[in-house]
């Protein structure tokens, strides 16, 4: 594992370290892990390339199936890391949490969106680690139909 992270650019390595900490803060905190980088394929673009969506992590917290987003830097001097977690980051784990709802049959499972911020001061200090959950509600990026649209219901 360490000589993988030696050959990642330091962002990707400072990232991954990241997802390794928030798993295990979340499994102290009493979720199940069932999912690491689940990668799904979400669309095309306007050129016809592949638009993939990944969820750093998938838990189950109680019946509750959480889709974390985790946000690693190395100070929030400049700005806190769930800031991050903008509406394009928010819709992009949306549309990869229906396709995985989708693909391993779990409609009607109740589910939410959170975010685990960590921050890897400088060595010597002990990382932070902070969890939000339900971060965001599916609702607001629910595919509507034409007729709800049009006021049509």
């Amino acid at each position: 594992m360490i000589d993988e992270l030696n050959e990642l650019a330091p962002h990707l390595a400072l990232g991954r370290r990241g997802e390794e900490l928030a798993a295990a803060y979340l499994e102290a905190q009493g979720y199940r892990l069932a999912a690491a980088n689940f990668t799904v394929p979400v669309g095309r673009n306007l050129r016809g390339a592949l638009i993939r969506a990944e969820i750093d992590l998938v838990a189950y917290e109680g019946a509750t199936l959480c889709f974390v987003e985790v946000k690693t830097r190395a100070s929030d001097w400049f700005a806190a890391p769930e800031a991050n977690v903008d509406l394009r980051k928010q819709r992009q784990v949306s549309r990869a949490a229906r396709a995985y709802l989708r693909l391993f049959g779990l409609p009607g499972v109740p589910h939410r969106f959170d975010v685990v911020t960590v921050i890897l001061p400088p060595e010597g200090e002990p990382p932070r680690l902070e969890l939000f959950r339900n971060f965001w509600t599916a609702e607001k990026f629910r595919k509507r139909r034409w007729t709800e649209s049009a006021g049509h219901t």
